[in-house]
């Protein structure tokens, strides 16, 4: 699964609010009766039960938590569903082959938010039981169902009938309102199970390591698309609906099963390797779905061949929903995303949003193996799913956008994401134990899917791209339509490089953070022996544990041959001197080249002042400029070097830098600085003038219009130089925004997609009442969700409070989706006076926020980005006192770790205030 590009920090369990279920008027449409009961005990039950939600007001404690017992375990769904497009209800029932291993009086599987009408279990050429009794427990969303007298071991069927409610919350089998070409608003049934509401929709064994088969069945009206995970195999019309059965599926998990019903165009091809793919569309937009046909083609056949394993569905679907939560979800063979995340307008779509959809594309596509086929054994080992597919993806793009550079990209949208987070208290490992359902969600962030990733990337290199793929093969082959735990890929990555994985790999997997590697060296003739201690890197400074231990694969590089690794080795003890032969007392040498360990690294004063040189000719490659700023910039948040010494390295990089990658974090450590510098009177102006200082050379090389042969890295540094600079109040940029904007709205003459959200926003911060009035008028008269995106999630850059507080009122409207209300709000916090703004609305809304989320990743995500920019211990207590009377289930760890943010940079401007304004003193 896709979440938005990793913006995210936790999901979180959700709180569902009680409904009662209304009579709908079904049409029937093949619907599959109960078993006939041939001299049964008692007669039949019919129960209407309706299941509430997860209890909101216990989530914040871990809860004892059993796995589902194994005496039962279901080996194929018939699953028949019929949903109702107006009523917003569906119906359906399932008939169940079950395995039992020994005598049983009760059935317990996952069902929540559903009335059981009729439950029935009949043994193999046997009679047909009713269950005596159903209980149900919406703690552990189950359902014992208890049958006299006991089931007999052997096997049998379970059958259960059930209502539910398409509901509005995104999860589980829900409704997607949409607009038709002709103005009518209607809605889409769409089902979204990952990690644990399969159970929402139909009664079920809802674990990923009890797979089975599904026979899935939907009555659907005539003039509606039916989708599952496999191709329709029969279609009988009856009356104003039709039944439309789909093939069998391979043994799967429940979270993959899929079905949507709606209104939708498509475009389809056919890849090299014979998989039909289709990219459903809104309707009247196919065209857009061109590019994601395009990159699915490609990347099934390079996926089989790096992994040397077909995929094994006869088709796969890539759909475009309009109300979804997440990025993407990766269903086999029916795989759905957000449309900002699938489709693209030739005219309309910047570079870098076609760039994210290739990656989310990959990424999904990924999971078809590494997930799908051979899916984790439980939670804990989710990052198995989620950091190989954050991988893969880089290597999807790779390999069909070789000049997007995208390996580049990945340290600054992967890596330091992920060092950013992995450094604090409040961090945990890549494998969390998990227990309750309440738990699961909360692992699908940063550490999970940006460290998995980059860990991954760390061992590819350890071990070589030949044995890694070889390792990946055996993974796959040995595991297939099963289920498999961490150590079963170090397994066969260890055998099929002979190089100690498992050790290796322990190391950074089951314990949270990283080391930091401070390194000095002094000269011996003509070597250099340099002394090398590794501990634990804390963003509070000095860790408490000094006890945490790596197996850190070290690689360096010097002056004489910057693009080669000069010497590796595991370095595997608290400290270690090792000895570089032929170099001279004036080489510089690199630690980490290609920025690929996941490691910070700290040189002494004498070290660091020889690259620097290095950078301004860019003999040292871009990568390593790149992470070498980023570690400083981190000592400097550590406290472990003053704020100065990241101002004087950055000026480095002023004269002829010109590398996207590497502009783009050095545009990230403005960003945090000015943030920072909002709680700092004497340097927020000074600041700004230094870093419009920085900017201004390779403004003036980039202008504003594309110049002949630019290349698509030129393309992004011209959005993010003139985006910073308009932020900033560069009057140049300000005044040509300006100028453009009004030939842009006029007609005369349209924006490029890529400087529209730069200028949107230069425009609102210099803007007034009447500005705001054009934006909103822009944002109504598109239908492109990408444009109104862009446009409202610029709208917090409006400077007036009263317009800001519209803007909040704006994002709570239903023009804004309920998905994007967080982004918007989040815009808000993007300056001092508009984060004391949104944060009171946020605590003023809290309930409000909580009812329409019911908890997780969505409104974890608006906590941390309202919260986390405070920088006084003041606002720590408040946001700490809040929470802890005015509890959301899901958001503790954000909470914890937006809290320890605001504390870190309090400390921070405390530590250097005085020297930071002493050296902007010239910039006045």
């Amino acid at each position: 699964m896709s979440i938005f590009g990793r913006l995210l920090v936790n999901f979180s369990v959700r709180k569902q609010s009680r409904f009662q279920l209304q009579r709908s008027r079904y049409s029937v449409c093949g619907s599959r009766t109960a078993p006939s009961l041939k001299k049964t005990r008692s007669p039949v039950l019919f129960l209407e039960i309706n299941i509430s939600a997860r209890s909101y007001s216990t989530m914040a404690e871990k809860k004892p938590f059993e796995r589902l017992p194994k005496v039962v375990r279901p080996k194929h769904y018939d699953l028949f569903l019929q949903p109702d497009l107006q009523a917003f209800t569906f119906n359906g029932n399932t008939k169940i082959s079950v395995q039992v291993s020994s005598a049983t009086e009760k059935i317990i599987l996952n069902s929540i938010d559903l009335s059981l009408k009729e439950v029935i279990y009949t043994p193999e050429g046997g009679v047909s039981t009713p269950a005596t009794q159903v209980a149900l427990s919406t703690e552990e969303e189950t359902a014992t169902l208890t049958f006299q007298p006991p089931i007999q071991p052997g096997v049998g069927s379970l059958f259960i009938s059930f209502t539910g409610e398409l509901n509005d919350k995104m999860k589980g089998f829900y409704r997607s309102q949409y607009t038709s070409p002709t103005g009518e608003v209607r809605h889409n049934g769409v089902t979204q199970f990952e990690a644990t509401d399969a159970r929402r929709c139909f009664p079920c064994w809802d674990e990923p390591a009890i797979k089975a088969t599904f026979d899935i069945s939907l009555c659907v009206p005539q003039d509606r698309v039916a989708l599952s995970n496999m191709p329709v195999a029969s279609e009988e019309g009856q009356g104003e609906n039709r039944l439309v059965k789909f093939e069998r599926t391979p043994i799967m998990s429940t979270y993959l099963v899929a079905v949507v019903v709606g209104e939708f165009d498509y475009v389809e091809d056919v890849s090299s390797d014979g998989i039909k793919v289709r990219v459903y569309t809104p309707l009247g937009k196919k065209e857009q779905g061109k590019f994601a046909l395009h990159v699915a083609t490609k990347v099934l056949p390079h996926y089989k061949e790096y992994f040397q394993v077909a995929y094994p569905l006869p088709k796969i679907d890539l759909i475009a929903i309009a109300d979804f939560s997440a990025g993407a979800m990766e269903n086999w063979g029916l795989v759905t995303y957000r449309e900002t995340c699938l489709l693209v307008d030739s005219e309309n779509t910047s570079a870098v949003r076609k760039q994210w959809i290739a990656l989310v594309v990959g990424h999904e596509l990924a999971h078809q193996w590494f997930g799908n086929l051979v899916t984790m054994e439980w939670w804990t080992h989710l990052w198995l799913n989620e950091g190989y597919a954050s991988f893969v993806e880089f290597l999807c793009v790779e390999h069909l956008f070789p000049e997007y550079d995208i390996w580049t990209q990945f340290v600054t949208d992967t890596y330091v994401r992920a060092l950013e987070l992995d450094c604090l208290e409040n961090s945990h490992p890549i494998e969390v134990p998990v227990g309750h359902p309440s738990e699961i969600d909360e692992i699908f962030d940063d550490i999970s899917y940006n460290k998995g990733a980059s860990v991954i990337r760390m061992l590819h290199r350890y071990i070589g791209d030949e044995d890694f793929r070889k390792g990946m093969n055996l993974y796959l082959t040995r595991h297939q339509f099963g289920n498999a735990e961490t150590e079963d890929l170090w397994a066969a990555l260890e055998e099929a490089s002979g190089k100690p994985v498992k050790d290796v790999m322990s190391s950074w997997t089951k314990q949270k953070g990283f080391p930091v590697i401070s390194i000095s060296s002094q000269q011996k003739g003509d070597s250099r022996e340099l002394q090398l201690i590794q501990r634990q890197f804390c963003a509070a400074g000095d860790c408490k544990d000094e006890s945490a231990l790596w197996l850190v694969p070290i690689t360096l590089s010097t002056a004489k041959e910057p693009d080669k690794v000069a010497q590796n080795f595991v370095f595997d003890t608290k400290s270690k001197t090792i000895t570089l032969e032929n170099v001279s007392e004036n080489d510089w040498v690199k630690v980490n080249p290609g920025t690929v360990g996941f490691y910070r690294t700290r040189y002494s004063p004498e070290m660091l002042s020889q690259l620097i040189p290095a950078i301004k000719s860019k003999t040292l490659p871009p990568l390593d400029r790149l992470g070498l700023l980023d570690d400083v910039f981190a000592m400097v948040q550590a406290g472990h070097t003053d704020t100065t010494e990241v101002l004087r390295l950055m000026l480095a990089f002023a004269e002829g830098e010109e590398n996207f990658t590497v502009w783009s974090n050095v545009s990230s450590c403005l960003g945090k600085l000015d943030s920072l510098f909002d709680y700092a009177d004497d340097c927020k102006g000074p600041f700004r003038v230094y870093a419009k200082n920085l900017l201004s050379n390779i403004y003036l090389k980039l202008g504003w219009d594309p110049k002949p042969g630019e290349s698509h890295l030129d393309t992004l540094l011209r959005s993010l130089v003139i985006g910073r600079l308009g932020w900033l109040g560069h009057e140049d940029i300000v005044n040509e925004a300006r100028i453009r904007f009004e030939k842009h709205i006029s007609g005369e003459q349209q924006l490029p997609a890529d400087l529209r959200s730069p200028v949107y926003r230069t425009v609102l911060a210099a803007g007034d009442a009447a500005t705001f009035d054009t934006m909103l008028k822009l944002y109504r008269s598109t239908d492109l969700q990408e444009e109104k995106d862009r446009i409202s999630r610029g709208l917090g850059a409006l400077k007036d409070q009263k317009l800001l507080q519209q803007v909040l009122d704006f994002a709570m409207s239903d023009e804004v989706r309920s998905q994007d209300t967080i982004f918007v709000v989040g815009s808000v916090a993007s300056s001092r006076d508009g984060r004391n703004l949104a944060w009171a609305f946020l605590k003023k809304h809290l309930q409000t926020f909580t009812d329409r989320y019911q908890g997780g990743f969505l409104i974890a995500r608006l906590v941390k980005m309202v919260t986390e920019n405070f920088a006084s211990e003041d606002a720590a207590k408040e946001v700490e006192q809040f929470f802890a009377t005015s509890p959301v289930p899901g958001t503790e760890r954000t909470v914890q770790q937006s809290v320890e943010t605001i504390r870190l940079n309090t400390a921070w401007l405390n530590r250097d205030q005085a020297k930071i304004s002493a050296f902007f003193a010239t910039y006045k």
